[in-house]
């Protein structure tokens, strides 16, 4: 079998959505041929490349009859996934993702255990930076971004809004998870936190 034809075959038997990185075909030939060989299945539309060395299998729409792209946060959490690592987005985009703020940040950033990297995908850019055990450590899918976006906004600069926001999306959480990252946040914050469990 041909350069071409196992990495089609490979790439046929994933599903829609599936990220490629050139590193998951070393096996098959050389660097160069396997960029030749996924520039021609990008030309073909069989992938798409979405940052240097990724490519992503599209996902078609049946109700636009077109192809969806991964959105940026996708694909940061596939590249984690792939590698097995543990993301945790820093505070702007915490803010955002909480509706303390309107603005999407053009970058993503985000602390991990596994490797440091830059990837400009489309006009947006994320940034994979090394963050610290205790850190990557909150478990709750709220909680660890109130930690977040907390640290952000920074000791004594909350509002009344913003806190009662916070407070109301926090009832949502998981108990042992908001208790878990009450016990790993700073002193301060973990004070905000914890009126959630009062009210």
């Amino acid at each position: 079998m041909s350069i071409d034809d196992q990495i089609e075959e490979i790439i046929e038997k994933a599903k829609e959505g599936a990220l490629f990185f050139v590193d998951d075909f070393s096996s098959i030939g050389s660097r160069a041929a396997i960029y030749t060989t996924l520039h021609r299945m990008t030309k073909r539309g069989l992938i798409e490349r979405v940052a240097q060395g990724i490519y992503v299998k599209p996902r078609l729409s049946e109700l636009l009859n077109s192809e969806i792209m991964s959105t940026a946060e996708e694909l940061a959490k596939a590249i984690a996934n792939r590698d097995r690592a543990r993301l945790l987005p820093t505070g702007s985009y915490a803010l955002h993702a909480l509706g303390l703020s309107t603005q999407i940040p053009l970058k993503l950033v985000y602390y991990t255990d596994g490797k440091a990297r830059t990837l400009q995908v489309a006009n947006r850019t994320i940034q994979f930076k090394k963050g610290s055990p205790k850190k990557l450590a909150l478990k709750g899918a709220i909680s660890r971004l109130v930690v977040q976006a907390l640290s952000e906004i920074g000791n004594g600069n909350i509002t009344i809004e913003e806190e009662r926001l916070l407070l109301e999306k926090l009832k949502k959480e998981n108990i042992r998870d908001l208790k878990h990252d009450i016990a790993l946040a700073p002193v301060w914050i973990a004070e905000i936190m914890t009126r959630a469990m009062r009210q």
